[in-house]
C-alpha cells in the first residue's frame, strides 16, 4: 500500500445522519403511497367531515416572497392543508389534480394550500411549478419542515381539511384526485353545509 492510496476520511457525522433521516423519510413516502395506492384504497367516496373537530397547531411557512405566512391568515375559509415536497413521487404526481381543484372550488370560501417541506425553499418549488404547469395554487414553502412535525405527520403527502375555525375535521395520508367528481361533490356540500 502507497501514501497516495490513503483512505478518505468519513463523511461528517451531521452529513450522514441527514442522509439518512432523508432516506427514512423516502421509504416511509413509498410504504404509504403503495398502502394506499388506487387498488388498496377501494372506491373514492368523497371527503369525510368529522363530528368531532380537532385543534390544529399554529404553523408558520414563507410564501414564494419569502414573506412570513401562518395557517391562522386562513381562518374564514374551509382549508384543505397538503404538505408535500418536490423529491415526493405520489406529491408530484397530485400536484396537478390540486391545482384542478383549487382552480374548480378556490375563492373567498375555499383553498388549497399546497405547503412544500422542500430544504431548497421556493426556488426548488417555482421550479417544479413551472415545469409541470401549476398555476392555481399559491406557493408556500418551509424548508425548515417545522410544520411536518407540529402536525404529526408520518408521510407525505398528507392532507388535511380544516373548518372555517382552522380544525381538523378530516385527514388522508397518502395521495388522491382531488379533483375527482366524488370529491369535488363532496366538498360543495360542505361548503353549502356551512362548513364549521
Amino acid at each position: 500500500m502507497n501514501d497516495s492510496a490513503a483512505p478518505r476520511p468519513p463523511r461528517p457525522l451531521r452529513a450522514t445522519l441527514a442522509l439518512a433521516g432523508l432516506a427514512v423519510l423516502a421509504a416511509s413516502t413509498v410504504v404509504i403511497y403503495l398502502a394506499t395506492s388506487e387498488r388498496a384504497a377501494g372506491p373514492r367516496s368523497g371527503v369525510g367531515w368529522a363530528n368531532s373537530p380537532q385543534p390544529v397547531p399554529e404553523i408558520r411557512f414563507q410564501g414564494a416572497d419569502g414573506k412570513p405566512h401562518a395557517l391562522s391568515d386562513f381562518r374564514g375559509k374551509v382549508v384543505l392543508l397538503n404538505v408535500w415536497a418536490t423529491w415526493c413521487a405520489p406529491c408530484r404526481k397530485e400536484m396537478p389534480a390540486l391545482d384542478r381543484l383549487q382552480q374548480t372550488l378556490g375563492g373567498a370560501e375555499f383553498e388549497v394550500v399546497a405547503l412544500s417541506i422542500d430544504g431548497g425553499g421556493a426556488a426548488a418549488v417555482r421550479r417544479f411549478y413551472d415545469e409541470i404547469g401549476i398555476r392555481s395554487l399559491a406557493l408556500y414553502v418551509d424548508p425548515t419542515m417545522a410544520a411536518s412535525g407540529k402536525l404529526r405527520t408520518v408521510g407525505i403527502p398528507t392532507t388535511l381539511l380544516l373548518d372555517r375555525e382552522g380544525r381538523e375535521r378530516w385527514h388522508k395520508t397518502g395521495p388522491e384526485e382531488w379533483d375527482s367528481p366524488e370529491i369535488v361533490e363532496s366538498l360543495r356540500a360542505k361548503l353549502r353545509g356551512g362548513a364549521s
